[in-house]
């Protein structure tokens, strides 16, 4: 600091520097230069645009620290010691970083230390290498926003706990900080439900950065933990999350390294978890860590086992909280109503910076602020009857589904993908040329309240592009990434499709473009409709357009546009523009325009668009040439959100759609597969094991399995009806049988009223020209009766199969017996001839399979149009998989992170 004097108490103030080179640049040791006498803590931030050049200003009012997003990368408090980076790890600044400029803010407590008027000149000092480190620092912060303390209670716990859903990281230091009530902040990783101490402090101690376990990696699926514990004894009213002295922190700093090709410098949590979660923590959480004035001065890293075999303190906390069970842990609404509206209290900048992520968070993929809708209820409450109403919904039977559809249920793949995919939030769902799925995701960007302004101006743009490639190509069978592109190119992508060359068309929200995209891997920019950051409502601008679909004959592509707009507009392949329409009804005289048109899918056979109006919570359909109104389908089950749609031209048409969680309503969020004629559901589905966030995309593939994207959960969703098709393996049908049941499964979609003629012409089809799975059936029945009374019926066959199995039998045993008579008349003995061609020789093998088995595969590959494939493997039920060759493309290194340089968990 300048030499500078604060005026009152809790003063916070704020000074820039640019960071002194225009090259890359990686800081390794951070010197502190402060007194707990004067300075109750200081914290480093990083961004492009700091708020003033000056020499120093007042940011502890709504001015903060950086007109962008700013990222934490050191803090200090309580005369904690210099810290020092390992050994070629280092915190990346520069050209390239998004971070031009250092932003210092020291917090200062008590003005009773400057009654001498001396000026302060606090600071840091960097030391600073242009040499590239291997591995690039962050900070990961877990922080509770929402605590309250009650006055007296000697016991209160703030709990912040998230899944971790970036590439590995590697701590190697920690730093805890509350103000005077703290008594102990502990951190930990959660893996496999087994929980792993991160570091443990107490936070009156000095507030260092102090060495982490080493044992202990972070990669995706983990969940990051922390808990304060607090006491209110000595207090007369309540203490509040907040920025002055009299109110109180919770904060579990992670400064941990990465691979510098995926680098991220600043990750954030703010979750209250359950407490179910949090009664698997570890006993040492609860327990205090006693600091005396003689002591106040040294550094305790917490993992002494005095304070883990203390039973007594255990036991004494334990009786404390039980005293104190109707903890009040208040009201975020209320939390931000005082925050930010008493001028009198000094706000803490980067709490307010906080409290916006976290609405970020809670907010994902939000209309602007002229669709906001305002509700009368406790949007917390809605969110818990949703959730509870879900949790009853899972349970309840389908009963309701005609049997039809209960045939043909999907069910989640809980296998998919094999490994982790590494997704941001996942905006977009596609299939190429091959069937592959394509994934659109946002990478380490994130959509939420500060991202526009009310005139839907992208406000973060000095965060550049996603620097991780957004663009995914995934085998649908077993999940591997395939191909990788769009690195650099997108701020917030929406949606995306393909076309017949395999260009990718995609909406990216905060540019308010359309952009067609080479599929090679080149990202090669192809054509580009609308404005760069410039939203508009003509022809030529977009205002945050969310879907493309391309008609693949005549190559046009229309567009929904979008969450500021209400229309859908229809281009030529090389984008001149033919026209747009809005929303459609078959009552003129009341008319409801779009909400968010939200997804679009083209249907080739009928030469229409369909459109999931999101906020409307209904599907319209056009025809594509004229823009006319066709349908709409709208029901209750929906819950008031539609998301997005894909479509089938399977039988008469069927429309697979996804729902989304509104305040209106407490309906579940699922995936629906809708009859296209009729407009009935024919059946619902959902995870088995994580519930639907935000599911925003839904696709479907050749094989009928069904993807959805999940923003909300950073992940995608595959749902089959394979369950069911390996029922059928087990009963020994090959495959040729296997997908005479899946057309069976599709006709019951199409047209459920010819569901039993249908059936029975496709099994009297398959029955004359297959005749090898109707005997492999029959031995394998007999089979399963010898070890089992009841055997599990396949649904949908009920009786009549059966009967027509039967009836099909008895020609065949009639022959059989006419061959076995002529034979006995004729040799006096019943000898069976193993001429190959003639009935008694099938007989021979059957009869064979006593001796050294039935091999149906080298019996069918003897005759004439039949090979052995669905045979040689019947027996593993994932012979499947086993059969399928892992991809070795080369681009899948990208996601390989390199080995930390110390062992890790």
């Amino acid at each position: 600091m300048p030499g500078v004097v604060p005026t009152g108490s809790d003063t916070y103030l704020c000074m820039s520097f640019p960071v002194p080179t225009n090259r890359d640049t990686f800081i390794v040791d951070f010197i502190p230069h402060a007194s707990m006498d004067t300075v109750h803590h200081m914290l480093l931030f990083g961004c492009q645009t700091p708020v003033s050049t000056s020499s120093y200003w007042d940011c502890g009012s709504v001015q903060g620290t950086c007109k962008d997003e700013a990222s934490i990368m050191y803090a200090w408090a309580r005369n904690a010691p210099p810290t020092k980076l390992p050994k070629d790890v280092g915190f990346k600044v520069g050209r390239n970083s998004g971070m031009s400029h250092f932003v210092l803010q020291i917090h200062y407590g008590d003005v009773s230390a400057f009654r001498d008027h001396h000026r302060d000149c606090s600071g840091v000092s960097l030391r600073m290498t242009t040499k590239p480190q291997p591995f690039i620092a962050g900070i990961y912060l877990l922080m509770s926003v929402d605590t309250v303390i009650l006055p007296g209670k000697r016991v209160t716990n703030a709990d912040v706990a998230c899944d971790y859903t970036s590439y590995p990281i590697y701590p190697f230091a920690f730093r805890t900080h509350t103000h005077k009530l703290g008594q102990v902040v502990s951190g930990y990783r959660i893996r496999d439900g087994k929980w792993t101490l991160i570091g443990r402090q107490s936070p009156q101690l000095p507030q260092a950065f102090y060495p982490a376990n080493r044992d202990v990696s972070v990669k995706y699926g983990d969940t990051l933990a922390a808990r304060c514990v607090f006491t209110g004894e000595g207090r007369t009213s309540k203490t509040y999350i907040g920025g002055t002295s009299d109110d109180e922190m919770c904060n579990f700093y992670i400064m941990y390294y990465m691979d510098s090709k995926h680098a991220v410098p600043y990750m954030n949590c703010m979750e209250h978890s359950s407490e179910q979660l949090f009664d698997q923590i570890p006993a040492e959480a609860n327990v205090p860590i006693l600091v005396s004035p003689d002591h106040s001065n040294m550094m305790h890293m917490g993992h002494s086992t005095e304070h883990q075999d203390d039973r007594a303190a255990l036991k004494k906390n334990k009786e404390k909280q039980d005293q104190d069970q109707d903890q009040d842990q208040g009201d975020i609404l209320s939390l931000m109503s005082r925050l930010l509206g008493q001028s009198d209290d000094v706000v803490h900048a980067q709490l307010l910076a906080q409290i916006g992520s976290l609405m970020q968070d809670k907010d994902l993929d939000s209309p602007s602020t002229r669709l906001a809708f305002h509700t009368r209820e406790d949007p917390v409450l809605v969110r818990d009857r949703v959730h509870r109403f879900h949790q009853l919904e899972a349970k309840a039977p389908r009963s309701h589904l005609p049997a039809e559809a209960q045939d043909s249920h999907l069910e989640q793949v809980s296998s998919w993908p094999q490994s982790s995919l590494q997704l941001g939030q996942v905006s977009g769902l596609a299939l190429d040329s091959d069937s592959n799925l394509v994934i659109f995701h946002r990478g380490d960007h994130v959509w939420g309240a500060n991202s526009f302004n009310s005139q839907a101006q992208y406000q973060q743009r000095s965060l550049g592009p996603i620097q991780q490639s957004t663009i995914l190509v995934v085998d649908p069978a077993k999940g591997d990434i395939l191909k990788a592109s769009g690195r650099n190119m997108f701020y917030l992508p929406h949606g995306i499709t393909t076309d017949k060359d395999n260009n990718y068309w995609v909406t990216d929200v905060a540019l308010h473009q359309v952009l067609k995209v080479s599929g090679d891997g080149r990202d090669q920019t192809l054509l580009a409709l609308g404005e760069e950051f410039t939203p508009g409502s003509d022809s030529r601008h977009f205002c945050q357009p969310t879907d493309v679909a391309v008609d693949p004959h005549s190559g046009n592509i229309f567009v929904s546009d979008g969450y500021c707009n209400a229309r859908i507009l229809k281009f030529s392949a090389d984008g001149k523009y033919l026209s747009e329409w809005g929303a459609g009804t078959s009552d003129r005289r009341r008319r409801s325009p779009f909400r968010v048109p939200h997804s679009l899918v083209f249907l080739p056979d009928r030469q229409e668009v369909c459109v999931a109006d999101r906020e409307n919570g209904r599907i319209q359909c056009f025809i594509a040439d004229t823009g006319e109104f066709v349908k709409e389908i709208k029901k209750e089950e929906f819950g008031g959100e539609v998301f997005a749609i894909t479509y089938s031209p399977a039988g008469d048409g069927v429309i697979f759609a996804v729902n989304g969680e509104s305040l209106f309503s407490s309906a579940p969020l699922r995936g629906f597969v809708i009859d296209y004629t009729t407009k009935e559901i024919i059946d619902t589905f959902q995870p088995e094991q994580k519930d639907f966030k935000m599911p925003h995309d839904i696709v479907q593939t050749r094989d009928g399995s069904v993807f959805v994207g999940d923003a909300g959960s950073k992940r995608v969703f595959k749902f089959t009806t394979e369950k069911f098709h390996r029922s059928v393996k087990k009963a020994g049908i090959q495959v040729q049988q296997i997908e005479a049941m899946e057309t069976i499964v599709q006709t019951r979609l199409r047209e459920p009223e010819k569901n039993v003629s249908r059936s029975t012409a496709v099994l009297h089809k398959q029955s004359e020209s297959s005749p090898q799975p109707r005997v492999q059936l029959k031995t394998e029945e007999e089979e399963k009766k010898k070890k089992k009374s009841e055997a599990q019926p396949i649904r949908g066959q009920g009786v009549l199969p059966a009967v027509i199995t039967t009836l099909l039998l008895v020609p065949l045993l009639l022959v059989i017996s006419v061959g076995l008579f002529i034979c006995w008349r004729k040799n006096n003995r019943c000898e069976v001839k193993s001429d190959p061609g003639s009935v008694a020789g099938i007989l021979g093998k059957i009869r064979g399979k006593a001796v050294g088995g039935l091999n149906l595969g080298n019996f069918f590959a003897s005759r004439q149009g039949y090979t052995r494939q669905g045979f040689d493997q019947l027996s593993t039920e994932g012979s499947d998989q086993d059969r399928m060759e892992d991809s070795s493309d080369s681009e899948n290194e990208e996601y390989s992170a390199l080995p930390p340089p110390k062992s890790s968990s």
